[in-house]
Protein backbone atom coordinates (compact mmCIF):
# COMPACT_ATOMS: atom_id res chain seq x y z
CA UNK A 1 0.00 0.00 0.00
CA UNK A 2 2.85 2.06 0.53
CA UNK A 3 4.43 1.70 -2.72
CA UNK A 4 1.22 2.46 -4.52
CA UNK A 5 1.13 5.73 -2.60
CA UNK A 6 4.78 7.07 -3.60
CA UNK A 7 3.71 5.77 -7.36
CA UNK A 8 0.94 7.71 -7.11
CA UNK A 9 2.17 10.67 -5.68
CA UNK A 10 5.28 10.94 -8.04
CA UNK A 11 2.71 10.47 -11.36
CA UNK A 12 1.06 13.47 -9.72
CA UNK A 13 3.80 15.48 -8.88
CA UNK A 14 5.24 15.22 -12.79
CA UNK A 15 1.50 15.37 -14.50
CA UNK A 16 1.11 18.73 -12.60
CA UNK A 17 4.25 19.92 -13.12
CA UNK A 18 6.00 20.28 -9.68
CA UNK A 19 8.76 17.52 -10.96
CA UNK A 20 10.60 17.20 -13.98
CA UNK A 21 11.92 14.51 -15.70
CA UNK A 22 15.63 15.35 -16.58
CA UNK A 23 16.38 15.93 -20.05
CA UNK A 24 19.57 15.15 -21.37
CA UNK A 25 21.15 17.62 -24.33
CA UNK A 26 22.25 15.76 -27.54
CA UNK A 27 24.95 17.16 -29.35
CA UNK A 28 24.12 15.64 -33.10
CA UNK A 29 26.83 17.51 -35.10
CA UNK A 30 28.57 14.61 -36.47
CA UNK A 31 32.56 13.97 -35.97
CA UNK A 32 33.19 13.04 -39.86
CA UNK A 33 32.36 13.31 -43.12
CA UNK A 34 33.03 12.69 -46.74
CA UNK A 35 33.72 15.10 -48.90
CA UNK A 36 33.45 14.61 -52.30
CA UNK A 37 34.27 17.37 -54.94
CA UNK A 38 33.91 17.75 -58.96
CA UNK A 39 35.34 21.03 -60.17
CA UNK A 40 35.85 22.69 -64.04
CA UNK A 41 39.81 22.66 -63.85
CA UNK A 42 42.27 25.31 -65.45
CA UNK A 43 46.14 26.35 -65.56
CA UNK A 44 46.92 30.43 -64.36
CA UNK A 45 49.53 32.39 -66.27
CA UNK A 46 49.38 29.77 -68.77
CA UNK A 47 51.39 31.37 -71.90
CA UNK A 48 48.98 31.81 -75.48
CA UNK A 49 50.79 28.98 -76.80
CA UNK A 50 49.34 26.80 -74.48
CA UNK A 51 46.40 28.17 -72.76
CA UNK A 52 44.91 28.40 -76.48
CA UNK A 53 45.29 24.23 -76.74
CA UNK A 54 43.43 24.09 -73.52
CA UNK A 55 39.95 22.66 -73.67
CA UNK A 56 36.89 24.40 -71.35
CA UNK A 57 35.75 21.15 -70.73
CA UNK A 58 38.93 20.14 -68.71
CA UNK A 59 37.27 18.87 -64.92
CA UNK A 60 38.92 17.49 -61.72
CA UNK A 61 37.64 15.14 -59.01
CA UNK A 62 38.44 15.15 -55.09
CA UNK A 63 37.54 13.01 -52.29
CA UNK A 64 38.20 12.91 -48.40
CA UNK A 65 37.43 11.89 -45.28
CA UNK A 66 37.12 14.70 -42.54
CA UNK A 67 37.27 14.95 -39.08
CA UNK A 68 36.14 17.35 -37.05
CA UNK A 69 36.36 18.60 -33.92
CA UNK A 70 33.60 21.71 -32.70
CA UNK A 71 34.95 24.08 -30.57
CA UNK A 72 34.07 24.20 -26.63
CA UNK A 73 33.28 27.32 -26.61
CA UNK A 74 31.21 27.73 -29.81
CA UNK A 75 30.08 24.49 -31.62
CA UNK A 76 29.24 26.76 -34.78
CA UNK A 77 32.98 26.59 -34.84
CA UNK A 78 35.41 23.83 -35.80
CA UNK A 79 37.93 22.91 -36.90
CA UNK A 80 38.60 19.78 -39.56
CA UNK A 81 41.46 17.50 -41.02
CA UNK A 82 41.53 14.10 -43.67
CA UNK A 83 43.40 12.83 -46.46
CA UNK A 84 42.14 11.58 -49.38
CA UNK A 85 42.80 11.84 -53.08
CA UNK A 86 42.95 15.04 -55.45
CA UNK A 87 42.99 14.57 -59.39
CA UNK A 88 43.28 17.16 -62.09
CA UNK A 89 42.35 16.22 -65.84
CA UNK A 90 43.64 18.84 -68.25
CA UNK A 91 42.13 18.34 -71.61
CA UNK A 92 44.10 20.04 -74.78
CA UNK A 93 42.80 20.07 -78.54
CA UNK A 94 45.68 19.70 -80.77
CA UNK A 95 48.43 19.60 -79.02
CA UNK A 96 51.14 17.36 -77.33
CA UNK A 97 52.63 16.84 -74.09
CA UNK A 98 56.00 15.02 -73.68
CA UNK A 99 55.60 13.87 -70.31
CA UNK A 100 58.41 11.26 -70.98
CA UNK A 101 60.86 13.40 -72.76
CA UNK A 102 64.43 13.81 -71.95
CA UNK A 103 64.93 17.52 -72.08
CA UNK A 104 65.72 19.82 -69.72
CA UNK A 105 62.31 21.26 -70.60
CA UNK A 106 58.85 20.22 -70.89
CA UNK A 107 57.59 20.16 -75.05
CA UNK A 108 53.99 21.62 -75.72
CA UNK A 109 54.14 20.60 -79.34
CA UNK A 110 51.28 22.46 -81.17
CA UNK A 111 49.66 20.03 -84.53
CA UNK A 112 47.67 22.02 -85.75
CA UNK A 113 48.74 20.82 -89.48
CA UNK A 114 49.64 17.38 -88.40
CA UNK A 115 48.43 13.97 -87.01
CA UNK A 116 47.17 13.75 -83.62
CA UNK A 117 44.54 12.51 -81.41
CA UNK A 118 40.99 13.53 -81.42
CA UNK A 119 40.92 13.12 -77.35
CA UNK A 120 43.94 14.18 -75.44
CA UNK A 121 44.48 15.08 -71.55
CA UNK A 122 47.02 15.58 -69.02
CA UNK A 123 46.08 13.54 -65.51
CA UNK A 124 47.85 14.68 -62.51
CA UNK A 125 47.02 12.50 -59.02
CA UNK A 126 47.92 13.55 -55.37
CA UNK A 127 47.79 11.45 -52.30
CA UNK A 128 46.21 14.96 -50.31
CA UNK A 129 45.92 16.04 -46.26
CA UNK A 130 43.63 18.91 -45.95
CA UNK A 131 42.77 21.12 -42.98
CA UNK A 132 39.52 23.61 -43.07
CA UNK A 133 38.42 26.14 -40.33
CA UNK A 134 34.08 25.57 -40.43
CA UNK A 135 31.37 27.60 -39.61
CA UNK A 136 27.97 26.24 -39.29
CA UNK A 137 25.04 28.55 -38.86
CA UNK A 138 22.97 25.32 -37.45
CA UNK A 139 25.57 22.32 -36.40
CA UNK A 140 22.83 19.98 -34.95
CA UNK A 141 20.74 20.40 -38.63
CA UNK A 142 23.11 20.37 -41.06
CA UNK A 143 20.69 19.90 -43.74
CA UNK A 144 19.09 23.09 -42.90
CA UNK A 145 22.13 24.97 -42.22
CA UNK A 146 24.24 27.89 -43.49
CA UNK A 147 27.72 26.99 -43.89
CA UNK A 148 31.73 28.55 -44.67
CA UNK A 149 34.93 26.65 -45.09
CA UNK A 150 38.31 27.93 -45.38
CA UNK A 151 41.53 25.84 -45.44
CA UNK A 152 44.57 24.69 -47.33
CA UNK A 153 45.58 21.57 -48.41
CA UNK A 154 49.12 19.66 -49.42
CA UNK A 155 49.74 17.33 -51.22
CA UNK A 156 51.98 14.58 -52.79
CA UNK A 157 52.35 13.05 -56.57
CA UNK A 158 50.99 9.77 -57.01
CA UNK A 159 51.15 9.97 -60.75
CA UNK A 160 51.33 11.94 -63.93
CA UNK A 161 50.46 11.02 -67.14
CA UNK A 162 48.65 11.67 -70.42
CA UNK A 163 46.38 9.58 -72.56
CA UNK A 164 45.35 10.07 -76.31
CA UNK A 165 42.19 8.38 -78.20
CA UNK A 166 41.81 8.25 -81.94
CA UNK A 167 44.68 8.87 -83.96
CA UNK A 168 43.77 11.93 -86.76
CA UNK A 169 44.80 13.59 -89.75
CA UNK A 170 45.13 17.36 -89.87
CA UNK A 171 41.61 17.00 -91.71
CA UNK A 172 39.89 15.45 -88.18
CA UNK A 173 40.07 12.16 -90.43
CA UNK A 174 40.39 9.19 -88.20
CA UNK A 175 43.87 7.21 -89.42
CA UNK A 176 43.75 4.43 -86.69
CA UNK A 177 41.46 4.05 -83.65
CA UNK A 178 43.53 3.26 -80.61
CA UNK A 179 44.49 4.91 -77.43
CA UNK A 180 48.17 5.68 -76.30
CA UNK A 181 49.13 6.39 -72.63
CA UNK A 182 52.65 7.46 -71.38
CA UNK A 183 53.65 8.14 -67.87
CA UNK A 184 56.73 10.12 -65.79
CA UNK A 185 56.55 12.33 -62.85
CA UNK A 186 60.01 13.95 -63.79
CA UNK A 187 58.63 17.36 -64.70
CA UNK A 188 55.99 17.51 -62.61
CA UNK A 189 56.55 19.16 -58.49
CA UNK A 190 56.08 16.20 -56.35
CA UNK A 191 54.46 18.37 -53.74
CA UNK A 192 51.32 20.43 -53.70
CA UNK A 193 50.27 23.28 -51.33
CA UNK A 194 46.80 24.69 -51.95
CA UNK A 195 44.50 27.63 -50.58
CA UNK A 196 41.10 26.41 -50.37
CA UNK A 197 37.17 27.42 -49.44
CA UNK A 198 33.75 26.87 -50.03
CA UNK A 199 30.23 28.39 -48.94
CA UNK A 200 26.92 26.73 -49.24
CA UNK A 201 23.59 25.63 -47.55
CA UNK A 202 22.90 21.68 -46.60
CA UNK A 203 24.74 19.28 -48.38
CA UNK A 204 26.17 21.27 -51.15
CA UNK A 205 28.44 24.19 -51.73
CA UNK A 206 30.88 25.42 -54.28
CA UNK A 207 34.35 25.71 -53.79
CA UNK A 208 37.78 26.98 -55.07
CA UNK A 209 40.86 24.88 -55.14
CA UNK A 210 44.03 27.38 -56.06
CA UNK A 211 47.18 25.44 -55.99
CA UNK A 212 50.33 28.48 -54.43
CA UNK A 213 52.84 25.73 -56.08
CA UNK A 214 53.23 25.31 -59.45
CA UNK A 215 52.72 22.31 -61.66
CA UNK A 216 56.12 22.03 -63.20
CA UNK A 217 59.38 21.72 -61.63
CA UNK A 218 61.69 25.07 -61.73
CA UNK A 219 62.77 26.04 -65.48
CA UNK A 220 60.58 23.10 -66.72
CA UNK A 221 57.67 24.82 -67.51
CA UNK A 222 56.57 28.63 -67.54
CA UNK A 223 55.23 28.89 -64.07
CA UNK A 224 51.54 27.58 -64.32
CA UNK A 225 49.25 26.94 -61.10
CA UNK A 226 46.13 24.80 -60.70
CA UNK A 227 43.09 26.45 -60.24
CA UNK A 228 39.79 24.48 -59.62
CA UNK A 229 36.26 25.52 -59.28
CA UNK A 230 33.31 23.44 -58.85
CA UNK A 231 30.77 21.89 -56.46
CA UNK A 232 31.85 19.65 -52.89
CA UNK A 233 28.37 17.14 -51.28
CA UNK A 234 29.45 17.14 -47.85
CA UNK A 235 27.64 17.21 -44.47
CA UNK A 236 29.45 20.41 -43.98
Amino acid sequence: MKKISILFASTFLIATGFAQTPTVKVNSHPKDHLVVQVSSDNWLNAPDSISGHIKNSSRGANIYLMFEKPFESNNKLSVAFGGGIGTSNIFFNNMNVNVIGTNSTLNFAALDTTNRFNKYKLTTCFLEAPVEFRYSSNPNNISKSFKFAIGAKIGTLVSAHTKGKTLENANNQTIQQYTEKTSSKSYFNSTKLAASARVGYGNFSVFCNYSLTPVFKDNVATDMKLIQIGLTLSGL
